[in-house]
This record gives C-alpha cells, structure tokens and sequence, in this order.
C-alpha cells in the first residue's frame, strides 16, 4: 500500500502503524517541516487518493520531529509575489486542500505537536479528530504576513470557538496553546506533549474497527456545515491571494525573514 503513496506524494512520507491505518507525516527538518511547493501540492492532492483507496480505512496525519508545520516556505511566498502563474497554482492547491479534507469519506485523525501554522494549521483543525499537546502552539498567521485570514479559517474557526474568539485570533495573530484550544473547542483533546501520538493513535485504531458506513457517513453529514460555509471560505481565499499582489505581504515577508516587527504602511486603499 504504501509504495503507491510514496511514489505519487514525493513530498510527503507516509507509514503504516498497523493495518486499515495511513499516516501522511509532514518532514521539512530544515524548516520545521514548512510546506514548500511540492509538499502544498501533495498535500492538497493525497486526500482523493487516500478517498478511493480501499485498504485505507482511517488517515492520522502528523510532523515529523515533535513538529507538526511552520506553515508555507518563505520561498514558495516569494514565488507567489512575484510570479503570477505561481500565485494562480497554489491558490487553486490552497482551495482544494480545503475542499478534499473535508469531502474525503475516510476519518482523518490530527496528532499536533509543536508549532501548526498556515496551511499545516488547515489540515489540523479540518481533521475530524484533533489531539494537540497541551504545549502545541496554533497560529493562524496570514495577518502578520501581510495577508487575509484565507486558507481555512474563515470556514472552521467561527465554527469551532466563536465569531468573538475567531475574530480576536485571526485579526491579532493570536497564538493558541493546546490546552486552552480544547477549551475553546478549537481542538478535540489536549494531552500531555509526550501522549499525543500514542492518544491519536489509539483513536484511529478506534476508528479503524467502527462501522465503516456509519462513520463515513456521520462525516459526510456533518461536514455539510463546512459546505455550507463554502462562499464563505471562497471569498476569504480570493482575498488573501489579492493580497499577494500588494505591498503588505512584501512586507511581512521581508519582517519575517529578518525577525523584526513589520512596519506595514498605515493607509489601505479601501
């Protein structure tokens, strides 16, 4: 089974801890396993794949090292700024990332561990069972780039904690700890750091021995909240890729490359 994945998804490893049961494990060690352009394409890709595969019954993704993702790589941004069919790509990677977790029929289980930033965040928190250690540490952080809170938030994170908590993360690029995500309801569980592969694994052996039908189609019923809230999640992506096209983003890049506070400037032509 796992041949099929390694060859398809170069950019993504892939392990079976035991039978029916896929791990997609996200491995950049020089950059906290941040997703460069080949691993945003395989991960927007390998949920169809893992959806018709009949010997996968349940997926539990994860980072390698202790580290779920850093989000995308400085380079693929700087691609996306300055090269407009880049920009064109990912943004139709970026909508089917989100679209193909959510209609894949298979559970996804989340083992979040360290930093869950960007696009790592987005398959984080639309997995239907998120585990984080107490210390994992979210962080939604397109505002700090320079760009809108596109990707996946718009479409799970009102969902999960509330317009007001949504709203006070996503604009102040507020991070939140694991502990205080499973009270906010922004994750199913928080354990201690050193339980959280061993917890999710033990939900996806779980999952893996339920009814097939009964589960499958539970998600597919309450990801119907998710699909509803599609124009929603359409227009907060239109909106951050126009945002690449600015100078914000440039910005922000530049601050975070150089660990400085980003001096955006004050008047938006709004």
């Amino acid at each position: 089974m796992l041949e099929r994945y390694t060859t398809a998804f170069r950019a993504l490893r892939f392990a079976q801890p035991e039978e029916r049961i896929l791990e997609v494990i996200l491995e950049n060690p020089q950059t906290l396993n941040a997703a460069d352009a080949e691993m945003h394409r395989d991960l927007a890709a390998v949920w169809r794949a893992v959806d018709e595969d009949p010997d996968v019954a349940v997926v539990l993704v994860r980072g390698a090292n202790g580290v779920f993702s850093s989000g995308g790589s400085f380079d693929l941004i700087e691609e996306m700024i300055e090269d407009y069919d880049v920009l064109v790509r990912v943004w139709k990677e970026a909508r089917d990332l989100v679209y193909n977790v959510i209609n894949c029929s298979k559970p996804i289980v989340a083992a979040i561990e360290g930093v869950a930033v960007g696009a790592g965040l987005a398959v984080a928190l639309l997995a239907d069972i998120s585990v984080a250690g107490k210390r994992a540490r979210l962080l939604d952080g397109h505002t700090r780039l320079g760009v809108a809170a596109g990707d996946h938030a718009a479409i799970i994170w009102p969902l999960l904690v509330g317009m007001a908590k949504a709203k006070y993360h996503l604009l102040l690029n507020e991070p939140v700890f694991g502990e205080d995500g499973e009270r906010m309801g922004l994750v199913s569980l928080a354990v201690e750091d050193d339980a959280v592969y061993a917890t999710a694994l033990d939900i996806a052996r779980r999952l893996a021995a339920g009814s097939p039908t009964a589960i499958r189609w539970t998600k597919y019923a309450l990801n119907n909240w998710l699909r509803v809230a599609g124009p929603i999640f359409d227009t907060s992506l239109a909106l951050e890729f126009l945002g690449f096209r600015g100078p914000d983003v440039r910005e922000g890049l530049a601050s975070l490359r150089e660990k400085r506070r980003p001096r955006f400037e004050p008047k938006a032509p709004l």
